[in-house]
């Protein structure tokens, strides 16, 4: 029964690799798709399929490198059923340990003629009997290949901050973060949830920057822990949660969060309120709207409502109604590369001014909802001037807007890159956290 498991795992990582690269399925997606689906699988083999996933497609331009280095046939003219299995068996000689060479490339060899391609067995055999005889310590080319990463990425990530943060920022991206939580202040304190979590079995480490902020590890499934059922705590990067700290809403407020899902803020500044005031958390469709009540009324919060609303097009019974605007909005997303594999080779350059143009236009459109000596909060998951700085001083010049005090918000053990009045620079690899800008505002009265 186990080897029918163990043969089935891999069968199945190549399912999700190629529903990835032929369909263009995002990633997480797909894992997830599988393992709800395979929900009997135990913990081990559900661990083994979501690494070798995530793996294989973080690492896939360092893959090609090292496939090639072996290989008569360029990857790219490789049949994707070939080419696929190359990879993820190469990541798991080369990435993970404890993983017998002989039977990642029998299973390599099984795989092959289960697909049809028992004419190429002794190609996908040749190459990775090769490469595990060859023990040599790899030379990359360049840090495109080293990180895996679109070279205009790294280069981006180089004229932006240096060499150096360039190359701490691009290895923070291969590097899978901790499960970040919040701890729900109006359901427990950060000692009892503590406690609690470790009742269940789960490992919980202090963040050392927040005292409501803990990385979470050793568990099989978040909901198949009574605490998260009971919402006593959310999901939320530290960034994310530095983002609520310093909008700093007061008790009856009424917030406005405008590209809200999952949910993640309205729910931060809900508990910041103590259930005071109200919050309308808005996103563009149902199923980004499903999200956030999903978490709402898990949280159960009911100072939430929840609105399908394009931020695009205004709203004008809105027009100087809110104390507290939250405008975390769509971006490159190139501070969350280490959650997101794929998103490095979706994200293309012409894009960031697109998006760049596309958070103009909001926030043209929702700063008007900000009543005068309200609050503007902007925020992006990348470091990406041209999304952040640029975007701060459009604000200052096009819109009835100046700079907030936020440094003085910040935590200690939080250096901030920018040291700008009114905004923050966090960066991955740098900071403990995700990539992230945070920028405050009071409209004009």
């Amino acid at each position: 029964m186990g080897t029918e498991v163990y043969v089935n795992s891999r069968e199945l990582i190549l399912s999700i690799l190629l529903i990835v690269e032929q369909n263009g399925e995002y990633s997480h997606i797909a894992i997830r798709n599988v393992l709800d689906k395979y929900r009997y699988l135990d913990r081990k083999d559900r661990a083994f399929i979501q690494i070798v996933a995530e793996g294989t497609i973080e690492r896939k331009l360092t893959l090609d490198y090292m496939i090639s280095c072996y290989s008569t046939v360029k990857v790219k003219k490789m049949k994707p059923v070939i080419r696929e299995i190359l990879r993820m068996s190469v990541y798991q000689m080369k990435f993970m340990d404890h993983i017998p060479v002989s039977a990642i490339c029998n299973e390599a060899v099984n795989l092959a003629k289960k697909k049809g391609f028992s004419n190429l067995k002794g190609f996908v055999n040749g190459i990775l009997r090769n490469m595990a005889r060859d023990e040599k310590d790899w030379e990359y080319p360049d840090p495109s290949i080293r990180y895996s990463m679109p070279q205009w990425i790294y280069d981006s990530f180089v004229s932006w901050y240096g060499e150096d943060y360039a190359g701490k920022m691009a290895e923070s991206s291969l590097m899978k973060p901790l499960l970040t939580i919040r701890c729900c202040h109006m359901k427990n304190t950060p000692k009892e949830l503590k406690l609690l979590l470790e009742a269940e079995g789960c490992e919980v480490l202090e963040s050392g920057i927040l005292e409501d902020v803990f990385y979470l590890q050793h568990f099989s499934s978040l909901t198949e822990l009574k605490s998260f059922r009971e919402g006593r705590f959310m999901v939320q990067d530290l960034s994310s949660v530095l983002a609520g700290v310093a909008a700093s809403p007061k008790k009856g407020s009424r917030v406005l969060d405008v590209c809200a899902a999952p949910g993640g803020k309205s729910l931060h500044l809900a508990d910041m309120m103590e259930g005071t005031g109200s919050i309308e958390a808005r996103d563009i469709s149902e199923n980004k709207a499903a999200m956030i009540r999903e978490n709402s009324a898990r949280i159960s919060c009911d100072n939430i409502s929840v609105r399908i609303q394009d931020a695009l097009v205004l709203r004008q019974e809105d027009i100087g109604s809110a104390d507290l605007v939250i405008a975390d909005l769509p971006c490159s997303g190139l501070g969350v590369l280490a959650r997101k594999s794929d998103l490095k080779y979706r994200i293309q350059p012409e894009d960031l001014e697109t998006l760049a143009q596309l958070q103009r236009d909001i926030l043209t459109v929702v700063s008007q909802y900000v009543k005068p000596g309200g609050t503007l909060l902007y925020s992006t998951c990348t470091v990406n001037p041209g999304e952040n700085i640029e975007n701060v001083r459009f604000i200052e010049k096009e819109l009835p807007f100046s700079r907030a005090g936020i440094q003085e918000c910040l935590p200690e053990g939080i250096d901030a890159l920018s040291k700008e009045e009114g905004c923050v620079q966090l960066l991955q690899g740098i900071n403990p956290c995700d990539g992230f800008f945070i920028s405050k505002f009071t409209r004009d009265k």
